[in-house]
């Protein structure tokens, strides 16, 4: 019998570690079919390493003023739960360059990684699109905006109909010797991304 079946475990709040809202402003994208994911053998929820498709990267997206947001929201279906992710973030520009990405986001499918302001928590590092990936569905410039300076409001969510099977998956990967911790995961990906 699965253990997603039956709770096994409590929780409380603590006061030591008190959990921070948001994530941090950035955002690291990837195409699905480039990264590889590697997943924890006894627990689905963990990603455990990403390895590069040939010579692929992932693609680091810079914020300020806590302007990204995840949302995961559960949806109860008459098969089993399904969740809807999302990250909503802004780019501060309107280049062709920038125009290219943005139409590429909105017909091939990407991954995402966010991490979590409060990041004493081993889901601190969160995987976005895991199974289904995720669409760009909303692109947005209002020329007048002062918000993002005349610049995109981003939406990526999962394809219509293609709810991810499990909640945000949690990243925790290893350094060659020794067990996971946030700096090895952190150190993982900024391998990978494109210089």
């Amino acid at each position: 019998m699965s253990i997603y079946n039956k709770i096994n475990a409590g929780f409380t709040l603590g006061t030591a570690e008190p959990v921070t809202a948001g994530i941090e402003d950035v955002i690291y994208i990837f195409n699905q079919d480039d990264i590889t994911l590697t997943f924890d053998t006894t627990n689905p929820l963990i990603v455990t390493g990403l390895t590069a498709v040939s010579a692929a990267k992932i693609y680091k997206f810079n914020g300020t003023n806590n302007s990204f947001n995840t949302v995961s929201k559960l949806a109860k279906t008459s098969v089993a739960p399904r969740y809807t992710e999302e990250i909503d973030f802004n780019v501060a520009g309107l280049s062709v360059d920038i125009k290219t990405q943005l139409q590429a986001m909105g017909y091939g499918r990407v991954c995402a990684i966010a991490i979590n302001n409060y990041n004493s928590s081993d889901s601190a590092v969160e995987l976005f699109g895991a199974v289904n990936g995720l669409i760009l569905t909303d692109a947005e410039r209002s020329a007048a905006d002062e918000t993002v300076d005349g610049g995109y409001k981003l939406k990526l969510t999962n394809p219509d109909k293609l709810r991810e099977p499990y909640p945000p998956r949690a990243v925790s990967i290893a350094p060659v010797s020794g067990t996971a911790t946030y700096a090895s995961t952190i150190a993982a990906i900024e391998a990978l991304v494109a210089a």
